[in-house]
């Protein structure tokens, strides 16, 4: 075999164990959920084909068509997700505008609604694979909650660890779930074959023409086949898009269409089936196996979700929505391999309240999907203005496309819409909190960064009042860490104040952000020497790194300027912040902002400056 060939094989394989696992467990109670008595949709030949047919052509409008041909090409330097979409769109429009200000609320608030999907999908996943136990013992229902509540501790428990051990079984295991998703659909479909008709798009025109408003509603359950969809572009900068591609036609599509058409064909023949149509179309020898292998997969797709809302949550810190949480890197040798505390017990705290509460999967089913779709409909709003500004395409044929699109994304919408007193509330309450909290924090560091940076005294002229006093020089380096490059930082004059003395060479070391993944080797650190000792160094990183402010030192060697770690003091100014009512932001909100702040991580921890080598100075700020 060639060896692209094996290394496309590789990664397909590896993008089945990481990319597929949450549209890929939707068979567990996407058509169930489809056929729920709280939808007033009879069990017949025309219905079970009608549904059947909407289901195929969901997923051929939502994923084929949208995330694997259009959305994949609105890359961020490779990089996908909502809010590395985010930030290539707001490069569309200056900022401070409304267009801009609408861009960013957008992304905010899709990537909020991440976090409620996060809690969903381990929920109702695992559920619905442990469910399986009561078919093999009815007796075993009343443990169904139990056994969920404890696989899911496990898995967040595990989570400190990190996961690159256990990642190495995720691919072959979803490997041989699809491949069981098939044969377990192709073994059904045999028996009534006329199932195949589904596919004519006719079957889907009919099921509305036919139940109208039922039907419509009924699109909150079938869009349960699609969830995930977004997860095959947000992953697509560590997986690539050939791998997904291939990956999506070449098994998982295939297998999921044929378990769904086996699902059905099961119950044309047995409409007793739909309380359970999955299991049902296992034999009886092979169902605690398959509860087992369900149950792996299940995991699999929860652990996704799990590293996905700590690869966001890093990308938000790195774009000043959140504050720096505490990361940890489980593996030094990858830096996508992160744990964030705060955000683990976090999502199991909200998993469990979900389990204790809906019970079981067909309750929970209720709440899933809205927090997908209006993900997915921002998705697509963004993509227009990547279309219009970046690709230059024509307005008229972007927007009729875009239309199109919009069109699919708010028809499922309005339908996860009304299940929103059924339990469609909770990822809601949730989206809205993250949102609340997101903007909280990116205008609140705004007030506070202008209230600091506006009566900073300017560089130049302080470097020329020093250059002309008598002010004692002592060895070493003293590294001032600022947002400001241009403006003395506050740790600079307070050290002045009480300490009377300087350093022999001052630096003053700015981190800057950039609205791209990854800043090139040789363009991340730009050094500039005032004279007299004085230097400014900006560290620019892109918002998928790290910065790590001694490697970052280290570096400096290429532009002949050293460091010795031990011979350097870092001066970190930390902010004391005071709510007062006649602040840039309402009461409540600059309290949320003060609470968040005390959760805020060190800047010595954040950005890896030894302890022993830092002296912080406080500030007091109103806000």
């Amino acid at each position: 075999m060639d060896p692209k060939d094996k290394k496309l094989s590789a990664l397909t394989i590896g993008a089945i164990g990481v990319v597929f696992g949450d549209i890929g467990t939707s068979p567990l109670y996407a058509l169930k959920d489809s056929f729920s008595p709280t939808h007033g949709i009879p069990l017949n030949t025309m219905t079970v084909y009608g549904i059947l047919s909407v289901m195929f052509w969901a997923m051929t409008a939502l994923v084929t068509v949208k995330y694997l041909v259009f959305m994949m090409r609105a890359d961020n330097k490779g990089e996908g997700g909502i809010l590395a979409l985010t930030a290539l769109a707001q490069r569309c429009f200056r900022k401070g505008t409304r267009r801009h200000w609408w861009v960013v609320a957008l992304g905010m608030f899709g990537a909020a609604m991440f976090y409620g999907d996060a809690i969903i999908t381990p929920a109702i996943s695992v559920l619905s694979a442990v469910e399986g136990l009561g078919l093999v013992e009815p007796a075993l229902n009343q443990f169904v909650v139990p056994i969920s509540v404890g696989i899911l501790i496990a898995l967040f428990a595990v989570q400190r660890h990190g996961t690159a051990a256990v990642g190495l079984f995720f691919g072959p295991v979803m490997v041989l779930w699809f491949l069981v998703l098939a044969i377990l659909g192709v073994a059904q479909i045999v028996n009534n074959p006329a199932v195949l008709q589904a596919f004519n798009p006719w079957y889907s025109w009919q099921f509305f023409l036919e139940h109208k408003i039922a039907a419509w509603i009924t699109l909150g359950a079938v869009v349960l086949c699609v969830t995930g969809g977004e997860a095959l572009y947000a992953d697509m900068g560590h997986i690539g898009r050939k791998p997904i591609r291939v990956g999506w036609f070449s098994l998982v599509w295939p297998a999921l269409l044929l378990n769904y058409f086996g699902q059905g064909s099961l119950l044309l023949s047995n409409p007793d089936a739909i309380k359970n149509p999955f299991y049902l179309m296992v034999p009886s020898w092979a169902l605690l196996p398959m509860v087992g292998l369900a149950a792996c997969a299940t995991v699999i797709a929860s652990q996704a979700v799990i590293s996905g809302a700590f690869s966001l949550t890093k990308q938000a810190i790195q774009l000043g929505y959140l504050p720096r949480f505490n990361i940890m890197h489980t593996n030094e040798m990858e830096s996508g391999q992160i744990y964030i505390p705060f955000i683990n017990w976090g999502l199991l705290f909200g998993i469990i309240t979900l389990v204790v509460i809906f019970k079981n999967s067909s309750n929970l089913a209720a709440a899933y999907g809205i927090a997908v779709m209006l993900t997915m409909t921002i998705d697509t709003l963004l993509l227009l203005v990547v279309m219009v500004y970046i690709w230059k395409w024509s307005r008229i044929f972007a927007a009729i496309l875009i239309g199109g699109i919009l069109a699919n994304d708010l028809m499922f919408l309005s339908a996860t819409a009304t299940k929103i007193g059924d339990g469609g509330w909770f990822p809601l309450i949730i989206g809205v909190a993250m949102f609340t909290i997101m903007s909280t924090w990116r205008r609140g560091r705004e007030i506070v960064r202008r209230k600091v940076n506006d009566g900073a005294m300017p560089l130049k002229g302080f470097v020329e009042s020093i250059s002309l006093s008598d002010t004692p020089r002592v060895e070493g380096t003293g590294v001032f860490m600022t947002t400001n490059p241009d403006g003395v930082p506050n740790a600079l004059l307070h050290n002045l104040k009480h300490n009377k003395v300087l350093h022999g060479r001052v630096v003053i070391l700015s981190i800057v952000i950039e609205d791209i993944p990854r800043v090139p080797k040789e363009d991340y650190i730009w050094i500039d020497n005032h004279g007299h000792g004085f230097y400014t160094i900006t560290a620019h990183y892109g918002f998928k790194e790290s910065p790590n402010v001694p490697v970052m030192l280290e570096d400096c060697r290429l532009q002949s300027m050293k460091f010795d770690m031990m011979d350097t003091s870092f001066f970190v100014n930390r902010e004391s912040l005071i709510a007062t009512p006649k602040g840039g932001m309402v009461l409540w909100r600059e309290h949320i902002f003060v609470w968040m702040s005390h959760l805020a991580a060190k800047a010595s921890d954040y950005f890896r400056i030894p302890t022993n080598r830092v002296v912080e100075l406080g500030t007091q700020v109103e806000i």
